[in-house]
């Protein structure tokens, strides 16, 4: 326990000391323009060459420095909250894995070694959501990497596409890349949908949350959900006008509303906050798909600080009421937990896109340019109406959970006693409150021109205002008329299990091979291959073999049957 205890220490600091090393170099390298690029070449085949390229620039640097901070501020939570845990040396190398797997990731421009980095990401996700050793985890675990290696199927087809090209340095070769690599985009974009649960892949998303919390953390703030827009990111320039930018934006909107409608007929606490991640990525893919990666990539960093935040504020509360995540069995929490309690509404706010909260900045900024895009109605609607329902369903978890009248059990009690969990969320918090301005300092020296009407420019107010407004009246009703649902029951179903996404990707994908294995197995294993193969045969010959024996230990009985049958017989034919 004591290693743990040494490693854990060394790991937090070694993570927040190279965080501040790599964001100080992310902003020396916006100041001066440089580009760093280390590249190994490991062998050459005729004109291709094969090597390992490393790039140091504001955006690969400042995303590490962000990651590495988040996941310091996550070692330090978790030293607390798997601190009861048998195998809490495992979980910490784990852990370092993951983001050792996500920094590969990042400073990878080559889409050879790329897969060190995203193979390591979908491998290890797999043994974290598989670490709580039950059969949902296995269930939730087996889905998430089968979904994955959708997207790894994707980078592999991708590289011998790239082949004819002479090299795998996508970075280098996105303005060449015409319409006649049209299947190379369609495959890029696949892996990237994959890895960031875009419809239909959504359905990983949340059934990972049978990770632990602080893994919830890093995996939805940061690390793995994020690779699929970062991916898409660097790959912006390829995709220019081509037709993949208008499905991905239309698959894009539609998973955010879709994300933000499921969240609202949920009730356990960490899968609202896993589809507002998801709701969240589609707005990243939607305003990357539009043409603009530079706010795709700002709302990126501040989703990753407030979501992070509202992860570990949610695993407090879920040991402070003895392990209970759904929220109907919460309430007034906000007595008990004060302190958890603000930085829970901060993250919340935040994510609502509150003014001068760490979500404003981004939020703002990308529905104010999507207004000023040409886009269709069809696509301006579900910007707008996913905006109100982020607020609506967060609105709907404060009230559940931190105000309304306490429906906690005799038996539980909510308390705060933690110091090393809330250590890490007041830094955050800090992170929520004012990392949004200091980003959009450093992202953006010059500012967008925005030119709106009146009415455009206070819709997304508007919107949030009426949304946060809706959710605590229609909440406040269905808390004391919970009947008055029943007569909507499949309406209800439809929009609160993702529009049957989560059937879709398991029982639909597997029914039919399943059932066919099964029919097959009766018919042909257990039916007339077995009476007329190997079984049959193994019964005809023991039975023959059962006849020799019994011949060979009654030798002196049978002759003597034997004797008188021949003499009966002779007698029968001599008469």
């Amino acid at each position: 326990m004591l290693w743990g205890v040494y490693f854990h220490t060394v790991s937090l600091v070694g993570l927040l000391l190279l965080s501040l090393v790599f964001i100080g170099a992310s902003l020396a390298s916006l100041n001066f323009g440089l580009v760093y690029v280390i590249e190994w070449e490991i062998f050459s085949l005729s004109s291709s060459s094969v090597v390992m390229t490393l790039v140091y620039d504001w955006i690969s640097s400042l995303f590490l420095g962000v990651v590495l901070f988040i996941s310091s501020m996550v070692m330090y939570y978790s030293g607390d909250y798997m601190d009861s845990d048998k195998s809490y040396n495992r979980f910490m190398y784990m852990v370092l894995a993951f983001v050792l797997s996500m920094s590969a990731l990042i400073v990878s421009p080559n889409l050879i070694s790329i897969l060190l980095g995203w193979d390591g990401l979908g491998l290890i996700s797999y043994v974290l959501v598989i670490y709580y050793q039950n059969e949902k985890s296995a269930n939730a675990g087996m889905l998430t990497i089968l979904s994955n290696r959708v997207g790894d199927v994707g980078i592999l087809l991708s590289i011998s596409l790239l082949f004819m090209l002479g090299g795998w340095n996508f970075i280098f070769y996105g303005e060449f890349l015409g319409e006649d690599f049209l299947l190379l985009k369609i495959f890029v974009c696949m892996a990237a949908m994959t890895k960031s649960a875009q419809i239909p892949f959504s359905a990983w998303l949340p059934a990972a949350m049978a990770a632990p919390t602080p893994v919830s953390a890093l995996v939805h703030s940061s690390t793995l959900v994020t690779a699929g827009v970062y991916i898409l990111i660097r790959f912006s320039s390829a995709l220019e006008g081509s037709l993949v930018q208008v499905f991905l934006l239309i698959v894009s909107c539609l998973t955010m509303f879709m994300a933000g409608l499921g969240a609202n007929f949920e009730f356990d606490l960490k899968k609202i906050i896993a589809l507002s991640t998801l709701s969240q990525l589609g707005v990243m893919m939607g305003i990357l798909a539009l043409g603009f990666p530079d706010l795709a990539f700002f709302h990126l960093l501040t989703h990753a600080l407030f979501k992070a935040l509202l992860f570990m504020c949610a695993g407090v509360i879920i040991h402070g009421v003895k392990e209970y995540q759904d929220i109907r069995n919460m309430g007034s929490l906000v007595l008990y937990m004060p302190l958890t309690s603000v930085c829970m509404n901060l993250a919340n706010l935040a994510l609502c896109g509150m003014p001068f909260l760490a979500g404003f900045y981004s939020k703002d900024l990308i529905l104010e340019v999507v207004f000023m895009s040409r886009i269709n109605f069809f696509i301006f609607f579900l910007y707008v109406l996913s905006t109100g329902l982020t607020v609506c369903y967060t609105f709907r978890l404060v009230f559940y959970s931190l105000s309304c009248t306490s429906n906690m059990s005799s038996m539980m009690f909510a308390s705060e006693g933690h110091s090393m969990m809330m250590g890490g969320i007041m830094v955050l918090s800090v992170g929520a409150v004012m990392g949004g301005s200091i980003l959009s300092w450093v992202v953006f020296p010059e500012s967008y021109m925005i030119c709106l009407g009146f009415f455009l420019k206070v819709l997304a107010l508007l919107v949030s205002a009426m949304g946060g407004l809706l959710g605590y009246i229609i909440n406040m009703i269905s808390v004391s008329s919970n009947l008055k649902v029943l007569g909507l029951y499949s309406y209800v179903v439809f929009m609160g299990s993702m529009w049957f996404m989560p059937i879709l990707s398991t029982l639909s994908l597997s029914n039919w091979s399943l059932s066919s294995g099964d029919k097959f197995l009766k018919v042909g294993d257990k039916g007339w291959s077995e009476y007329f193969g190997g079984e049959g045969s193994f019964y005809e010959l023991m039975t023959c073999s059962g006849y020799l024996q019994y011949s060979q230990e009654n030798m002196v009985m049978v002759y003597m049957k034997g004797v008188f049958l021949w003499v009966v017989i002779v007698f029968l034919i001599f008469m």
